[in-house]
C-alpha cells in the first residue's frame, strides 16, 4: 500500500503547540496539540522553554518522516510573533526567549524615542503603537543597554518562525511577515530597516531576508523545509489565494486581530493610539490591522463567571444567541464609553449580582466584547470598499459573537470559517509549488454565512 503524501506543519502558539498533516487537497488528516510548561528568565519572568519546544519539534519531525502511513513531502511553520531567539557564534541559543508580555522599562523606551524623533513620530514610521516588549526590536535594544556583555555574545537574532525552520534546515534567515509584525525594526515609509537598527548595533545581528515562500532542503530527509511565517500573516494566505472580492479577516484567539489587505492608507496618530498597525502579507504588501486582547479577556471573565455561578465545566460553547436576553440587556445596560480604548474591557467592572444566571451574564460578556470588536473592525474598514468579513479561530464557533457581528454589519456579508486552522493551512499553501503538483483547490476555506436577525 502506497503512503499518503502530506505536508507537515508546526503551528506554534503561545499557549498551544500543534502539528498538523495536510493532504494534497489541504484537508487535515491529523492534528495533535500540546502545552509546554514555561521557565523563568534572568529576572524571574516567565518565558518559553526553548529546549523543550525544540525537543518536541525534532522528536515529532523524526516520528512523521518515518511514518508507515504518510509520506511527508515538505515541512513548514507558523508561529507567534514578537519573539526572538538569540544565538551565539556556534548557532546555539545563548539567552532566554524573552516573553513579549514582560514589562519594558519606561525610561529606556523614552531614551530610544527621544533619540529618533519622539514616540509619536517613531510609532508612525514603524507603523506600530508603543507596545514595549511586544515591539520585538526593543527587546534587543534593552539587552544592548542593560546587559551589554550578553548582547555582544549574540551573533544571530532569529524571529521564532525562522528558528523553527532552522532546527530542521540549519538555514539562518528572516522573512518579511516576521519583520513586519510590530517589531519596530522596519520603517514603512522608506520600506527598509529603520535608522535606529543600524545606529544601535542591531542590524549586524539580523539575518538575510528570504521570500516567505522559500524553502531549504533538509539534509536529513532531503525534503523542502519552509522558512516559517508569522501566524497572523499566514492566516491570510488561504483567503488571498481564493477570494477575489475585497474582505477583512478577523483572526480570533488570545488576540483578535482584524486584517484588511485592501487598506494601505497611512496610519494616523489616532489609529495608533487605538492599537492599529501594519503587518506584511506574505507577498510583502502592507496590511492594515487592529488588535484586541479579546480572547484573553473572554477566558478570564468566563472563569470569573463559573466561580460566581458555581457552574462546572465549559458550558459556554453551547450557549446560543438569545434575542430576548440581548434586548433585555440593551434596555438595562449602560453603553460603553464613546472614546474607544482597546485595553479597557467594561465587563471586568460589572456587578455579577445584577444578572439572573450564568447564561444572562455570559450574553452581557459577549455583548461587551462584540461592541469592542465592532469598533476595532471599523477602524480598518473605513476608506475601503470591503464587502465581506470573515472570522476564523476560536470565536468563529461562538454563536453569540458571530450573531452580534452579523447584526451590526448588516450591510456586509459576515462569514464564520468552518475550518479554524488558517495559520497552519496558510503555511502549507505558502510553499505549495515546492511539494504539491496538483492545482490549488478553490475550496480552501469553507464558510457559513451568518445572516442578521
Amino acid at each position: 500500500m502506497s503512503k499518503i503524501p502530506v505536508i507537515l506543519i508546526f503551528d506554534v502558539g503561545k499557549t498551544n503547540k500543534k502539528l498538523l498533516l495536510f493532504d494534497q487537497q489541504y484537508k487535515v488528516l491529523l492534528e495533535e496539540s500540546i502545552q509546554l510548561g514555561e521557565i523563568a528568565d534572568e529576572d524571574g519572568y516567565p518565558c518559553e522553554n526553548l529546549k523543550v519546544l525544540s525537543d518536541w519539534l525534532l522528536k515529532a519531525y523524526r516520528q512523521w518522516i518515518n511514518s508507515d502511513v504518510y509520506e511527508v513531502k515538505a515541512v513548514n511553520f507558523s508561529a507567534y510573533g514578537a519573539s526572538l531567539v538569540l544565538m551565539d557564534e556556534n548557532k546555539q541559543p545563548c539567552l532566554p526567549l524573552y516573553n513579549y508580555l514582560k514589562p519594558f522599562p519606561a525610561d529606556l523606551q523614552q531614551l530610544l524615542y527621544q533619540s529618533y524623533g519622539g514616540g509619536g513620530q517613531f510609532a508612525l514610521e514603524t507603523a506600530s503603537p508603543e507596545l514595549g516588549s511586544l515591539n520585538a526590536g526593543l527587546q534587543l535594544y534593552r539587552l544592548s543597554k542593560q546587559r551589554a556583555a550578553k548582547f555582544q555574545k549574540v551573533k544571530h537574532a532569529l524571529h521564532l518562525p525562522q528558528f523553527l525552520g532552522f532546527l530542521l534546515s540549519n538555514q539562518l534567515c528572516t522573512d518579511i511577515t516576521s519583520i513586519g509584525c510590530h517589531t519596530a525594526l522596519w520603517n514603512f515609509n522608506t520600506n527598509n530597516y529603520h535608522d535606529w537598527v543600524a545606529k544601535e548595533g542591531i542590524a549586524e545581528k539580523l539575518l538575510p531576508m528570504y521570500s516567505s515562500d522559500s524553502c531549504a532542503i533538509s539534509k536529513q530527509s532531503n525534503i523542502p523545509i519552509g522558512i516559517g511565517l508569522h501566524d497572523s500573516s499566514a492566516a491570510l494566505i488561504p483567503y488571498l489565494k481564493t477570494i477575489t472580492d475585497p474582505f477583512v479577516l478577523v483572526s480570533t484567539g488570545t488576540w483578535c486581530i482584524s486584517l484588511n489587505p485592501f487598506n494601505q492608507q497611512p496610519l494616523t496618530a489616532s489609529e495608533l493610539k487605538q492599537d492599529c498597525l501594519f503587518y506584511f502579507s506574505y507577498q510583502g504588501k502592507p496590511v492594515k490591522a487592529s488588535r484586541l486582547f479579546a480572547g484573553h479577556e473572554h477566558d478570564l471573565q468566563v472563569k470569573r463567571l463559573m466561580e460566581f455561578f458555581y457552574v462546572d465545566g465549559n458550558c459556554h460553547p453551547f450557549i446560543k444567541y438569545n434575542g430576548a436576553i440581548v434586548e433585555k440587556l440593551h434596555l438595562n445596560s449602560h453603553a460603553q464609553n464613546e472614546d474607544y480604548n482597546p485595553h479597557q474591557f467594561i465587563f471586568s467592572s460589572r456587578n455579577l449580582e445584577s444578572f439572573k444566571d450564568f447564561e444572562e451574564a455570559y450574553h452581557q460578556l459577549m455583548l461587551d466584547i462584540a461592541e469592542m470588536q465592532v469598533k476595532s473592525i471599523e477602524l480598518i474598514i473605513q476608506h475601503t470598499s470591503i464587502s465581506n468579513i470573515y472570522v476564523d479561530g476560536g470565536f468563529s464557533t461562538n454563536h453569540i459573537y458571530m450573531q452580534l457581528l452579523a447584526n451590526h454589519f448588516s450591510s456586509y456579508k459576515v462569514f464564520a470559517a468552518t475550518v479554524p486552522q488558517a495559520s497552519a493551512m496558510g503555511a502549507a499553501v505558502a510553499i505549495h509549488d515546492h511539494w504539491n503538483q496538483l492545482s490549488l483547490p478553490s475550496d480552501l476555506i469553507g464558510c457559513i454565512q451568518i445572516s442578521p436577525i
